[in-house]
């Protein structure tokens, strides 16, 4: 084993050293690679894909492969080779799964492509987690019907008239225990009542790129995935940024569920005067401390029925406004862009 590795690390150091390879070297260091590769050990694999992150000559076949290797030996190559087009990081974002995606969100240079594909990512990959739900209480309600003395099973036999029915039943009944179990999770992750269901909620793909953006000083980029966020406007996430205290920012993003360590980088980076510090705590801890994360999702959530009447198609004037603090959002939203 300590052989292949050394012929592997001699392999990358040689192709390394070629300024200009041709074709023909091309082609053979393609051929060479993937068996040295996958005849060496974990150790010899990192070094080789670190050393090849740097070079800008890497043939696309072992770029995808290299960049589709589990994350622990991939991860300086996909967030920092200049060989990754924006189709490969996209099929590598949406075949490896999260740990791959939120690397290539570190890359320095993304293309306004594969930012949208990376905020898309969400919506994909709900799916396959509510099939796995339903498969699991279909199989729980089977192993139930299993479990039921023999003659309780035969003491109402069913006709084949009301199979169909039966079975209906029995289907509706299911989904309806996985949406309340649905929910009951839903209310422990985020120790909230029950009117905290149904809030936006940011996904781990999001919060890298609200946190990317932020470190690059890009507001234009954050305010594009902080509304994508929200389901909203882009003027929402205008209007929110706009608050020069930070106030607005930091409910959205406590309201949205964004991790402590997170919201309070993103808050000290767009707004310097949180960065101060009081005695031995930041003004960016000491305002995310005073809010309370059920009145911000609330408020954030007022922030979007307004969003959503201003930009909708005009209603009835008896339509109900919910409440005081809704009805005060509509008519500052509406007012604004009046203005505007």
């Amino acid at each position: 084993m300590r052989r292949k590795d050394v012929v592997l690390m001699a392999t990358v150091t040689s192709f390394e050293e070629l300024e200009r390879p041709t074709k023909s070297e091309l082609r053979q260091f393609a051929e060479l690679f993937k068996p040295l590769f996958q005849a060496s050990g974990d150790e010899a694999r990192r070094q080789a894909v670190a050393a090849l992150s740097r070079s800008p000559n890497i043939p696309p076949a072992v770029a995808f492969f290299i960049a589709s290797q589990p994350i622990a030996i991939s991860a300086p190559f996909l967030a920092g080779s200049a060989c990754l087009t924006d189709e490969m990081l996209i099929t590598i974002a949406r075949t490896q799964g999260g740990d791959h995606a939120r690397t290539i969100v570190r890359r320095e240079n993304l293309s306004p492509k594969v930012i949208d594909a990376l905020v898309g990512l969400r919506h994909a990959r709900r799916a396959p987690e509510s099939v796995r739900r339903i498969e699991q209480a279909d199989a729980q309600t089977t192993d139930a019907a299993a479990a039921l003395p023999l003659q309780d099973a035969v003491a109402a036999p069913v006709t084949p008239a009301e199979a169909p029915l039966s079975e209906g039943a029995a289907r509706a009944a299911r989904e309806e225990a996985l949406r309340q179990q649905i929910k009951n999770l839903a209310a422990h992750l985020h120790r909230a009542p029950e009117d905290r269901l149904g809030l936006r909620t940011v996904t781990e793909v999001q919060e890298a790129l609200l946190v990317r953006f932020a470190r690059a000083g890009e507001a234009d980029g954050f305010a594009t995935t902080l509304a994508d966020t929200l389901t909203a406007s882009r003027w929402l996430a205008e209007r929110i940024m706009l608050d020069i205290t930070g106030h607005q920012l930091a409910t959205t993003l406590k309201g949205i569920g964004m991790r402590e360590s997170e919201a309070l980088f993103v808050l000290e980076r767009f707004y310097s005067p949180l960065r101060e510090r009081i005695g031995d705590v930041t003004r960016s801890r000491i305002l995310w401390d005073a809010l309370e994360e059920d009145a911000c999702g609330r408020r954030v959530e007022a922030w979007r029925r307004a969003d959503r009447h201003t930009y909708a198609e005009p209603v009835a004037p008896t339509a109900p406004v919910e409440d005081s603090a809704e009805r005060l959002a509509v008519h500052d939203l509406q007012r604004r862009r009046l203005a505007r």
